[in-house]
């Protein structure tokens, strides 16, 4: 009989406890002081160019040209979030030729927004890695979001021949790293 009476006790004592808790007033307001910052990483361009794609009939072609479009600024909210752009290129060489990479965003009317180069040495027999990062922000920020095409080209620097049996490749790798605030 007195585990029943303890029972009842012990079930009182709680329902006493629960009985005296306290809450205080929510705020629902703090909802509109909410600001999100994500960080989106997206791949830009890839490509891999063999040494041979450098001679068309047994002559040397200087220039590789390619322009992707990108219709990423298009979205209005992405345009109007977008805080900072970190663009970053890397590019791998193979080939016994030096080159230099020019870069140009183009806008609407294919006129010129911004433009980078560098220039990536000729394989010497150990990796040849260039890395280059762009940063925009501020009113460079507001030059890259007018752009709609990324145009690539590549230009070979004078050197030993290329041939149609000449090994080697030219590879670029280019991301791009977008820092948004959504308030």
């Amino acid at each position: 009989m007195k585990l029943p009476a303890l029972n009842r006790v012990f079930y009182l004592f709680v329902l006493l406890l629960f009985s005296f808790s306290c809450a205080s007033d929510l705020d629902y307001d703090q909802a509109n002081d909410i600001k999100l910052e994500p960080v989106f990483i997206a791949n830009l361009a890839y490509f891999d160019v063999p040494a041979n794609e450098f001679v068309t009939g047994g002559v040397e072609q200087n220039v590789i040209f390619d322009a992707p479009t990108v219709d990423v600024f298009n979205d209005s909210f992405f345009r109007k979030s977008l805080k900072k752009v970190e663009f970053f290129l890397e590019m791998e060489n193979t080939i016994t030729r030096s080159y230099v990479v020019d870069i140009v965003f183009l806008d609407r009317n294919n006129q010129v927004v911004y433009t980078t180069n560098f220039t990536v040495p000729e394989y010497a027999g150990v990796e040849n890695k260039v890395t280059r990062t762009e940063i925009f922000e501020n009113s460079q920020l507001d030059l890259l979001k007018r752009t709609v095409r990324i145009a690539f080209t590549l230009r070979m620097l004078p050197g030993a021949p290329l041939t149609e049996n000449s090994s080697g490749n030219l590879k670029l790798r280019s991301g791009v790293t977008a820092y948004l605030v959504v308030e």
